[in-house]
């Protein structure tokens, strides 16, 4: 005799794959135009800023503000030509900056410099 295998909960479970693709700035320069009112996914969005002015805010509270060079998935982010702001007050200026993903509260598009 054989015993009936008890179903389990993950036999109707299908795997889910997430991908991000990192794109260089001539990659970037090539993204469709902002469509500001159509929805757009996440990855959309930054697929729209790269290459752009675009401000980055940390959990603490700190702001970065500059152009997008790239990121990746856990959303390491560098940037070119970027200013880190405290409170609202300029307090450097930085040529190239690189910052670890799991810091970043939200990255915003900026409409000018």
């Amino acid at each position: 005799t054989q015993m009936a295998k008890a179903p389990s909960t993950t036999d109707n479970i299908a795997p889910i794959n997430v991908s991000f693709q990192t794109l260089t700035m001539s990659e970037a320069a090539e993204a469709p135009p902002n469509q500001e009112t159509k929805q757009r996914s996440p990855s959309e969005f930054l697929k729209s800023v790269l290459g752009r002015p675009v401000k980055v805010k940390l959990n603490s509270g700190i702001e970065y503000r500059g152009v997008l060079a790239s990121l990746d998935g856990y959303m390491n982010i560098a940037m070119e030509q970027t200013e880190e702001y405290v409170n609202g007050q300029l307090k450097n200026n930085y040529g190239d900056c690189f910052i670890r993903g799991n810091n970043v509260l939200y990255i915003s598009g900026q409409t000018k410099r």
